[in-house]
Parts: C-alpha cells; structure tokens; sequence
C-alpha cells in the first residue's frame, strides 16, 4: 500500500483523520516512570514496560525486548512523516536508553506491534530476532545475527533461551494484500525462568495448550483496545483468565495506555485488570507506563 492509497483509506473513514488532525496538536509527554536497567544484576528475572507491547526483560543476564515500537507514531512511513496513531505519553525509554539487546521477539506484523524504525535502530548482529512466519522479508536480515521465522509448535533456542510459538486467535497481515503473514504467542524457557507473551488476541482457549508442568514465572498480556475491537483484542477479564489457563504466576499487562487505538477510557483496561486480580493485586506486575518487575 502506498502512501497515496492509505491517504486515501483515512479520508474516507472520518473518525480517524478527525483523530489524526487532533493529534497533529498534542504532545506526548514523558512516560510517568523511568526504569533503570543498569541497576538490574545479573541473576534474576527484571522486567519494565516501556509501552504499549514493548517490554524489555532481562533473564539471569539474557536480555529480550518484545514488540519493539518506540516511534512517536505507529504507521506507514510517508518519507515526510508518518501516518498512524500518535502516543499519549513518550516511551519510558528509547533505543539509545536500551542495554545490548540478545533476542527480540516480535509477535506479528502489525504496525503497532512491528515497528520498522524502531528495528532499524536495533539492528545489531549481535542480536537474535525471532518472529512470526513469513514475515521475516519486512527486517535487514543481515544487519542482525539472525532472523528465525517460527510457526505454530515450532521452536527454537537462542543463547540460554528456549522459545515456542503457539496459535492466538488473532490475524498477521500487514496491509490487505498481505494476508499470508503468520502472527503468534511465545512461550520462552531461559533457565529456571519461564516467559509467557501472548502477543496480541482476542479471548480463546489455546492458551489452555501452553501450560507446562511448571507455571510460567511471568505472563505478558494485551489488555486494551477491546472497545469495539472485541473480536480482535481481548478484554482484561479474559487476558487474565487465559494466563491462568496457561498457568501464571505474575500478570504483565500491555497493549493500552499507549495508543489511541480504540474507545475505552484511557485507565478503564488496568482498572479491570485489578478488579480481576481480587484480593490479588501482588500478582499484577506493574500498572503503568515505565513501572519495573523483579523476582
């Protein structure tokens, strides 16, 4: 899709241009915490969300960074700018903030979720990009160690790093003509560690597959744009009950606060993450934008 052409789809659905004109006036301030990973040791599970899907996590020392989207907008690139969704707030850190970079994960090709130039900035052979099948054309292979293209059961290692791709109940492609592109969830065993992030769905019961006989220590889950987006994105209810089918300890929610995305007010998603916790709130990882986890 050209620019023209996607120029073209915002004039014709008018709430969206309305919002693009609106956000051409907003700023996005900074996120309302900064974590400090120069401060995180070397044994242990760290983790801090820098927005929307964009966690970075640090395993016993082995780093990982999911989702990468730290642009101001997420969208197509029209050599002047970019056409998309602006943030509400900054992310709380930018690449140039980021330790080395072992593995990312990218879940699909979404432009909120697989953002070409925030993986620009990343690219470093020394990095490891695992993602989602036949996707891997949109990256500059050689620029990184290695792209690995997984589908569903497949699974790879990387460093300490297990990692299996699992089936959501979601869709990969790109633009409209592109609909052959994979989009998974991926289950990551480093050590006496296990990950869960479940990328971007709706509400299924696959995640009830994913569970192992140990519980997975931290379990990364979209929680927003639900409203109407319903039969794409999960409701906070139903995020949490598909980490617990999976078998989760901790609850990292992601996917809101970050993007105009949908019409759910703003706090409304972890607000009902919290109700869900009950009278466990310690299980719920972080709150907002920049927060740390530790175990």
């Amino acid at each position: 899709m050209n620019g023209r052409t996607l120029l073209s789809a915002y004039r014709s659905v008018p709430q969206y241009w309305n919002q693009y004109r609106k956000d051409l006036k907003r700023a996005a301030p900074p996120a309302p915490f900064r974590p400090n990973p120069k401060s995180w040791g070397g044994r242990g599970l760290y983790a801090a969300w820098l927005g929307h899907s964009t966690v970075l996590l640090k395993i016993d020392g082995f780093t990982v960074l999911t989702d990468p989207v730290l642009s101001l907008r997420a969208g197509i690139n029209l050599g002047v700018g970019t056409l998309g969704p602006k943030r509400f707030v900054a992310p709380a850190l930018t690449a140039h903030d980021l330790p080395r970079i072992d593995l990312i994960l990218l879940s699909h090709a979404h432009m909120d979720h697989f953002d070409l130039p925030t993986l620009r900035r990343l690219e470093s052979r020394g990095t490891t990009v695992i993602t989602a099948a036949r996707t891997g054309d949109l990256l500059h292979v050689r620029h990184f160690a290695s792209v690995r293209e997984l589908g569903w059961g497949e699974r790879t290692a990387v460093g300490p790093a297990e990692v299996r791709a699992f089936q959501v109940n979601h869709w990969g492609a790109r633009v409209r003509t592109d609909s052959y592109r994979g989009f998974n969830a991926y289950a990551v065993q480093a050590g006496r560690y296990r990950i869960l992030f479940g990328g971007d769905t709706a509400y299924t019961t696959l995640f009830r597959a994913a569970r192992g006989a140990r519980p997975y220590d931290l379990a990364i889950m979209p929680v927003g744009a639900y409203n109407p987006w319903i039969h794409y994105h999960c409701t906070p209810e139903q995020a949490w009950q598909m980490a617990g089918d999976a078998g989760a300890e901790h609850f990292l929610p992601v996917h809101h606060q970050t993007f105009p995305l949908s019409r759910e007010p703003f706090l409304e998603p972890i607000e009902r993450v919290m109700a869900a916790a009950g009278n466990h709130p310690d299980r719920v990882a972080v709150q907002r934008i920049g927060q740390e986890f530790k175990l």
